[in-house]
């Protein structure tokens, strides 16, 4: 650990100035920290200077048109992470009011996942804990880090990263679809079919295909690719018009894929589970449950199959 703060009252330092420094860190600025908080930009520069004058550390320089974090800075957000962690469970030790609940709770999930559950779980928070603002960012392909280090409060993914401090729950299996514009072809009924069409396919990061695909390579198909997306948002406007192809979960039928036929994939296909994932630090939280059960509910009013737990 930096040792930059020696000798300084440490009551001259409180959750705000925390939360401060954590947000400018992550966000690399301080425009984009203030807009994640919800404040001025002239609120974040002043407490940063604040912060700047208890521990005698620039904690943040220039580096071409943004900032950086010093080594001292980024030493003191670790401990302000666990230190606002520490101080939402004090202030929920309490019996739990959601109706009194004030925070920004950050889930990390990609579009799949953002269409098909999120909106609704925005309106429970909009009736039931309207003091919380629901703060969504792209999981891509989950990390550890990403819970360890509090950059968010729960992933839903159907790619739960594995450690020994991380949880995670089934909230339901989902099955592929063939998706198309009917209007310019007919749903492949045959293996062969489906062989010869040319699809349009998602990839998250580069080389890194849908497991479906990898999955589909060990039965020894490999799809034609006409077209890759870096989302599942990117599918309808490729699909219109054409006669590709495109396999992508059931569940997008009711949100990102509404407009366009779907059939059964004709030949073996994997499920697709969903899970999801949090830290263990907030296993017995009072209102990261709260948030979970709500997005259990959410799973069970769209009457989303639900294997077994885990």
């Amino acid at each position: 650990m930096i040792e930059c703060m020696s000798n300084f009252d440490h009551l001259n330092i409180d959750g705000h100035l925390l939360n401060t420094l954590v947000a400018v860190v992550e966000a690399g600025s301080v425009t984009a920290a203030a807009q994640r908080l919800g404040v001025a930009q002239s609120a974040v520069s002043h407490l940063i200077d604040k912060l700047r004058q208890i521990t005698g550390d620039p904690l943040f320089v220039k580096s071409g048109r943004g900032i950086v974090a010093t080594a001292c800075a980024e030493d003191l957000a670790v401990r302000a992470r666990e230190l606002l962690f520490q101080l939402q469970g004090f202030a929920h030790a309490v019996a739990f009011d959601p109706n009194r609940w004030r925070t920004t709770f950050t889930i990390a999930a990609n579009d799949n996942q953002r269409d098909a559950l999120l909106p609704a779980l925005a309106a429970k928070l909009r009736q039931h804990a309207p003091g919380v603002v629901l703060r969504v960012v792209a999981s891509g392909i989950p990390s550890l880090d990403m819970l360890r280090h509090g950059h968010c409060d729960l992933v839903v993914s159907p790619r739960p990263p594995d450690g020994a401090d991380i949880v995670q729950k089934r909230l339901y299996t989902d099955q592929y679809r063939v998706f198309f514009d009917a209007s310019q072809r007919s749903a492949p009924t045959t293996r062969s079919e489906y062989e010869a069409a040319r699809h349009i396919t998602v990839v998250y990061e580069p080389n890194r295909p849908l497991d479906l695909d990898r999955l589909l390579a060990q039965q020894g198909i490999q799809r034609q690719f006409a077209v890759m997306v870096p989302g599942f948002a990117g599918l309808p406007a490729f699909l219109r018009g054409t006669d590709l192809l495109a396999t992508a979960p059931g569940m997008l039928q009711a949100s990102t894929l509404r407009d366009l036929q779907h059939s059964a994939v004709p030949l073996p296909c994997p499920p697709l589970p969903m899970y999801m994932v949090w830290h263990a630090r907030h296993q017995h939280d009072p209102a990261h449950v709260w948030m979970r059960t709500q997005l259990d509910a959410v799973v069970a009013q769209l009457n989303i199959p639900v294997l077994a737990t885990q």
